[in-house]
């Protein structure tokens, strides 16, 4: 059995994230990574131009995130850093990878992508020292914080050390020559063309083995980089002999710290400060900035302060310490806390953030004295937000908490006065502004729902408010010492749907009437995500699925447009809302036929307009407004009409020789294109009385040959056409970076005695004149770094164009100067470069492309997307293929400053046709190439630009699949296909008293259906969400198809001071005391729930609380055998406990049956129809693990056994049993076979007879394997087994008795294997998407009825699936997967196969038996230029057709959801 891995949603959990000038020294970037996915984003302020007066110093906008892009690794990103190096216009990334690799990349401004500036790898058996299990031993990354030099932390015992290179003397650079046995070399020839590009930034690396610098030196706990100090200096906070809670009583006090100086230039590392006696309990270490110097420790139970010159300070934090260490704590008045899984991060120079395991937030100032001692700290309780992994300082004022338990938050703090800390006891409200509201509005309150993020109860998404992501509080101890306070707000979130722990398919709420009749049934999907407070349930779907209002039936429209008219105002819609920003009424659809045109009124009813100054009596080509949609402009073939209304102002015939057969408009010109490739240019001339407003003739002295094949007008207000962006004005001085200033660098103040003995490295050793008082500007400028962004960009007007030979030109209107000529912009190159200035030389180069074909641009389309049209996106319909690119800004671009990147996505215009068409196709094309390029008849343009559908800007893609492309202010692209009603021939938006914000398309059926957006997902995401918070953790999710209700198991946790003790012949519950400062441990309580899909909030009256003690290790939807049905089979809930009351007492569980029953709702509450019935719940003897449903009998596992079970009269009786081993975690059952994983042992097959009431062994995998989810791959008769397993791997094995391997069937054999990177917890198994035999468009192969596809959900937020293939299939995409490894450029060095290599920490017998194609690497051939995919079809002996054929035919199979 052959498979394909692909996953289809990228992983949305941040796990690191970091601060830096990524694209150039005059705007900070955001840089993120979580799993394999790095993004980046801009801090962009929301504003509206028409208020941006009311900005200032002291009330700026409200900002958020945009991503400028986004890269996708083939590696897991480990730990990530950046550094300013020398020569260099921006900072580097320093990533490292599992096991210890380290990659330094950049941004190329050339190409809009990363470029890898050198590799070091240091995974061989020497560095490795013998260790072969790596899981807790990653690479760390630290840098300087003065960028000297990086160090990294490999396999806990050896530091690698990175230095930079320096602007020096030539003196002062022979001495850092890189030493003749270097162990790397660094890339570069990839660097800037300045002076110094000959020489590396980074000198060559070299290790210190840990053990050489201290013998004692083991288990490092962290490593930092100190401030202060003249030469880098690394703090290194390790325990030579590891001791844990319950050895506390003989070893305790057991973590040290080194101090070293790293000597860069003689590489000596003397030892220059060490402590030992720690808390054993020591997490990490926090290096303090200047003045103060030193660093923090942060401990679980306490917090220190280490200074070289100064006395060490601690604080307990809990009564913990007080027995847990000798180590000399202060008591910090009341305070409990817990400081494990703490992130933490300097907010000033002696102000620290502190985020705790349950996401509170604290501000902790170091309370200092004048000789710069830490005398004290003063925690302030400041706010609840997300349980956070990583916490980032952004721009001035603004911090990144990321998280992958929750949605990642950006969060805006503001100082508030000082205050005297002798007072206010109490919780105090603060007040939360909210800069969208007037001054006159009140403020939010505490606890009041802050983060405007799509995915929330409520009917619309942009109404949704996540509660509590933000809660702000008030409490402050009493002091005597002036304490600034601060207050947090949210500006913006980052979605995160994981961890996805459990899924399930079910069916959506809403659906209208004319599509539930399809063959393929309509599903969704929902998956639990989050933990703890951040706890939520995301609902999925992949494709669109439009409300229709209404539908009528037109035969015969080729094309349609909506206009408005004058005195169309915005008229309150039907709510009585009068929506301000929904733009302009339409007031008439214009529908174009063969010969004639339809004219029809939109008011409350649409009627057809009889008399009229539109033309009906030939085919429009065009309609649209102009003069701000005062008039309408309509081009026929052979004339224009301007209208006032109804009214015709004017009436152009055009006798150009030639039909007209396309139009583009952008206020106030229009351009027409002739089927002979004249090109026209309409100008509308206002007057004050719009009777005599008129349109001005001038025909463009463009040349006609090669012919023209498309045509966009455009009115850019980005900026980036005429090079007037916010950060345009870069400082190209390679040689002289810019030195970085710390943000909260406090106005320098010499201290003569850390100056004689460390020296300042911010000072220069050459003395300088000081400049003019440079500390009164700094600080004005970091305030109002966002007042870039508020000037207003003037719009300006563009003219593209594309010709037969594949070329792109760009005039300017209406000058008609020509600024940007790119050649071969058809053949899809990763880059458009300015041509028009290269003097052409002959080269071979091409020649190998020679045989690809030049495909013809049939459509070209740029739409103004993102914030306030700040993206533009330039789209290429060929005949099979859309072309995406995005303009990007070019320093050296001249005359335009511009160039534009090819995107990724995932839009498919490509149909499969049988070979007979295939060879028809061909003739046709042939003969169709001979005659003229462009045809007499009007262009039915495909991509349609859109305004305010549902408040989205984007295109529609029509044609064969349909796709709507979103890109927002988020910035990031979204394409989702709408496959529910065919393929589309035509779209326009509309918007009515009837129909606020909608649109209208035919389908295949000559049906027009007006229809709106659904806005109870958000769809600016990668897959059209929801996310529903519980505020509490879900466990596990189930659909019930009877009732169409979803069952979930939801648990709180509360702080407890009981515990179970054994007393020799039964248990006792014992109440523990402990004092106030006792940090208690939390005991979940389990509850069952009803979630009803229509409102998405639990079903009144449903909650069933579960025992306390009790938890839910399964359920699942049964279909036990009833007699009551038709079937002979009933769905039922079934549920499996465990009563966990601790190691000393017998583990029992029980079994729980439900039923939903329909009773009379209550009244004004319809969705209380449903209830929970309980039938039965009795203890087992041991704990249920594990449970499913075979041949209507119950299965269940019960310790180490698996029993059946039969339900009669409301009890269960036994049937069967068999032994097993460990612990059962999982089972599925198809007809009488039962799989089985274990969590250690791997997955077992069993077979239930039921005739002779025997359940037995068939085979199973003797390899021990810790197994986390298993499901079945079917391929018609073909039957497969998936795990996931704890190395993040995918394994197929298969049930083959006549194989030798398989030792007679006892044995399962491995037939592939797959390394995804990501954890997963949960398969679900889907039929692939058919057609039936009637179907007069049969484009799937016959085989795919009984295939199903096996998809699942990751720990990091991403979805995927593994498909069966045929071996044909299989052996191509092989091929081509083989030969796309080597074709495709390794960002940061990271090899595609290497990657996806099964992965173990234990030595195996047996190579990887590989099997599945990699569908993430073997999809980029889509992205290919078409010479490239020429070549490389070629390489294997195929046709490019065949391959983008099979691919095709995948996307179809897996289009559901």
């Amino acid at each position: 059995m052959f498979s394909l891995c692909k996953q289809t949603h990228p992983p949305t959990a941040v796990e690191h994230s970091v601060c830096c000038n990524f694209f150039n020294r005059n705007e900070k970037s955001l840089v993120v990574a979580g799993a394999n996915v790095l993004r980046v984003f801009r801090l962009l302020p929301d504003i509206d131009h028409k208020k941006k007066d009311k900005y200032g110093e002291n009330r700026p906008p409200k900002m958020k995130l945009e991503c400028l892009a986004s890269y996708t690794l083939w590696g897991n990103v480990v730990s990530l850093s950046s550094a300013s190096l020398a020569g260099s216009a921006r900072d580097a990334l320093l990533i490292s990878f599992k096991e210890a690799k380290l990659s330094l990349v950049e941004y190329d401004p050339d190409k809009n992508d990363l470029r890898t500036l050198s590799l070091h790898y240091f995974e061989d058996d020497d560095m490795r020292g013998g260790w072969t299990q790596m899981e807790q031993r990653l690479p760390v990354i630290r840098v300087d914080p003065e960028n000297r030099c990086a160090v990294m932390l490999g396999y806990g015992r050896k530091l690698i050390i990175l230095p930079f290179r320096k602007e020096l003397s030539p003196e002062d650079s022979e001495l850092m020559q890189p030493s003749s046995n270097a162990d790397v070399k660094p890339m570069s020839q990839h660097l800037n063309n300045s002076a110094n590009a000959s020489k590396s930034p980074v000198l060559a690396s070299y290790s210190i083995a840990l053990k050489d610098l201290d013998e004692k030196m083991d288990n490092v706990i962290d490593v930092q980089f100190l401030h202060g100090y003249y030469e880098p200096t690394i703090l290194i906070l390790f325990e030579p002999i590891k001791t844990f809670a319950g050895r506390l009583a003989v070893r305790k006090d057991t973590v040290s710290m080194v101090a070293v100086s790293l000597s860069l230039n003689t590489r000596v590392h003397p030892t220059i400060w060490s402590i030992s006696g720690l808390p054993h309990d020591c997490l990490q270490a926090v290096p303090v900035m200047k003045p103060l110097g030193g660093t923090l420790i942060l401990a679980t139970n306490s917090l220190l302060y280490l200074n070289q010159s100064v006395p060490p300070y601690g604080v307990a934090v809990n009564s913990v310490a007080d027995t847990s260490t000798n180590f000399l704590l202060k008591n910090q008045g009341s305070l409990n806390l817990s400081l494990d899984c703490a992130q933490a991060c300097f907010i000033a120079n002696d102000k620290l953030v502190v985020s705790l395991h349950g996401g509170e937030l604290y501000v902790v100032s170091l309370l200092a004295d004048s000789m710069r001692s830490v005398r004290g700290f003063h925690f302030e309780r400041a706010a609840a937000s997300v349980l956070t992994t990583c916490i980032t300082l952004c721009e001035d004022n603004y911090l990144f908490l990321g998280s992958r338990l929750g949605n990642s938050l950006l969060l805006r703090y503001t100082m508030k006065d000082e205050v005297a800390l002798n007072g206010h006891d109490e919780e105090e409200d603060i007040t939360i502004l909210d800069d969208k509201q007037d001054d006159s509005e009140p403020p939010l309150k505490k606890k009041k729902h802050l983060d405007n993020l799509g995915d929330c109860m409520a009917t619309n998404v942009a109404e949704l408010k996540d509660p509590e992501e933000l809660e702000v509080y008030g409490k402050e101890d009493k002091a005597s010492v002036q304490i600034t306070s601060y207050s947090f707000e949210v500006c913006d979130s980052l979605l995160n749907i994981g961890p996805c722990g459990n899924i399930s398919i079910g069916e959506p709420a809403f659906l209208s009437e004319e599509f539930s009749t399809t063959v393929n049934a309509d599903l969704e999907l929902l998956t639990t995500a989050g933990h703890g407070k951040n706890g939520a349930l995301c609902v999925l779907q992949r494709s669109v699925r439009p409300q229709v209002v209404t539908t009528f039936e037109l035969p015969g429209v080729s094309d349609m447009w909506t206009v408005a008219a004058p005195g169309k105002t915005n008229a309150p819609l039907e709510d009585g809302v009068d929506d301000v920003d929904a733009g302009p009424m339409h007031a008439f659809l214009v529908l174009s036929r063969t010969d004639s045109s339809i004219v029809l009124q939109t008011g409350h009813e649409i009627n057809e307009v009889d008399s009229s100054g539109f033309s009906t009596q030939g085919p429009t080509v065009y309609a649209g407004n102009l003069g701000n949609n005062k008039y309408i402009v309509q081009v026929c073939q052979m004339g224009v009409r301007l209208l006032l209304g109804v009214d015709l102002l004017q009436h152009i015939p055009l006798d150009l020789g030639s039909p007209v057969v396309h139009a583009s408009c952008a206020d106030p010109y229009v351009v027409l294109l002739c089927c002979d490739g004249q090109v026209v240019l309409l100008t509308l001339k206002e007057a004050r009385q719009p009777s005599l407003t008129r349109l001005a003739v001038s025909k463009l002295s463009i040349a006609y040959r090669p012919q023209v094949t498309a045509l966009c007008a455009y009115r850019d207000v980005s900026g980036l056409f005429c090079g007037a962006v916010p950060y345009a004005e870069i400082d190209d001085e390679p040689d002289q970076p810019d030195v970085e200033v710390p943000l909260f660098e406090a106005k320098k103040e010499l201290d003569d005695e850390d100056e004689l003995l460390y020296g300042d490295s911010d000072m220069p050793i050459v003395m300088q004149p000081p400049a003019p008082e440079p500390e009164q500007d700094a600080p004005k400028k970091n305030t109002l770094w966002w007042q870039k962004y508020l000037s207003e960009t003037k719009a300006s007007f563009w003219l593209l164009m594309t010709r037969e030979n594949g070329t792109l030109e760009i005039y300017s209107l209406p000058d008609c100067k020509l600024c940007f000529l790119s050649k071969h912009v058809s053949s899809g190159p990763k880059v458009l470069v300015d041509n028009l200035e290269v003097v052409p030389v002959a080269s071979n180069s091409s020649s190998s492309s020679s045989e690809a074909p030049t495909p013809i641009v049939r459509e070209l389309l740029v739409a103004p997307l993102g914030h306030l049209g700040s993206r533009p996106l330039l789209m290429i319909r060929l005949d099979e293929e859309l072309l995406l690119y995005q303009a990007f800004y070019y320093a050296k671009g001249h005359p335009m400053p511009i160039r534009f990147s090819r995107m990724n996505h995932n839009v498919y215009l490509r149909e499969r046709k049988p070979k007979s068409k295939k060879k028809q196709a061909a003739e046709s094309q042939a003969e169709t190439s001979e005659m003229s390029v462009m045809s007499p008849e009007p262009v039915n343009c495909q991509l349609r630009y859109f305004r305010n559908i549902a408040s989205y800007n984007g295109v529609l893609v029509c044609g064969v699949s349909p796709h709507w492309i979103f890109l927002t202010s988020r910035g990031e692209l979204r394409a989702h296909p709408m496959h529910i009603d065919g393929p589309i021939p035509c779209f326009a938006p509309f918007h009515n008293v009837n129909c606020s914000q909608g649109f209208l398309y035919f389908n295949n059926k000559s049906e027009l259906r007006i229809c709106v957006l659904p806005t109870h997902l958000s769809y600016d995401a990668p897959w059209p969400c929801r996310k529903v918070p519980l505020r509490c953790t879900a466990h596990f999710v189930a659909y019930h198809l009877e009732s169409k209700t979803y069952c979930v198991v939801t648990s709180i946790s509360e702080p407890s001071s009981q515990i179970f003790k054994f007393n020799g012949e039964d248990k006792e519950l014992v109440s523990e005391k402990r004092s106030e400062r006792f940090p208690l441990p939390s005991v979940p309580r389990f509850s069952l729930l009803l979630f009803s899909p229509v409102s998405w909030e639990v079903i009144p009256n449903t909650k069933t609380e579960l025992d306390e003690w009790e938890h839910v290790s399964c359920l699942k939807n049964v279909r036990l055998a009833d007699e009551g049905t038709h079937s002979g089979l009933k769905g039922f809930v079934a549920i499996g406990t465990n009563y966990n009351y601790g190691e000393d007492i017998t583990s029992r569980g029980r079994i729980l049956i439900f039923d939903i029953i329909e009773v009379v709702p209550e009244p004004g509450q319809p969705l209380t129809k449903n209830r929970f019935k309980s039938l039965y719940s009795k203890e087992q003897k041991g704990p249920v693990t594990a449970i499913t449903h075979c041949s209507g009998f119950l299965v269940s596992a019960v310790g180490q056994k698996i029993y059946i079970w039969q339900m009669k009269d409301n009890d269960l009786v036994g049937i069967a049993f068999i032994d097993t081993q460990i612990y059962i975690h999982q089972m599925f059952c198809i007809n009488s076979l039962i799989l089985v994983a274990d969590v250690y042992k791997s997955i077992s097959l069993l077979r239930f007879q039921e005739e002779y009431r025997t359940l037995s062994l068939v085979s199973k995998d003797f390899r021990p394997a810790e197994v986390y989810s298993t499901e079945f791959l079917i391929d018609n008769s073909q039957m497969g087994f998936l795990i996931s397993d704890r190395q993040k791997n995918i394994v197929l094995y298969m049930y083959q008795p006549e194989s030798r391997d398989s030792f007679g069937g006892q044995r399962l054999i491995r037939r592939g294997d797959y390394h995804l990177g990501q954890h997963i917890n949960s398969f679900f198994r889907v039929r692939c998407r058919w057609q039936p035999d009637n179907s007069a468009e049969r484009k799937l192969p016959a085989a795919s009825e009984k295939r199903h596809l096996s998809m699942f959900a990751t720990l990091d937020g991403g979805l995927g699936y593994v498909l069966p293939l045929p071996e044909k299939t299989y052996r191509r995409l092989l091929m081509l997967q083989n030969v796309m490894v080597n074709h495709m450029q390794h960002v940061a060095g990271l090899n595609p196969k290497a990657f996806r290599t099964f992965r173990n920490t234990t030595k195996v017998l047996g190579n990887a038996a590989r099997g599945m194609v990699d569908g993430e690497l073997v999809w980029q051939y889509w992205h290919l230029p078409i010479g490239e995919k020429w070549d490389v079809a070629k390489k294997i002996g195929t046709k490019v057709d065949d391959i983008l054929d099979d691919m095709i035919d995948i996307e179809r199979l897996v289009a559901q959801f």
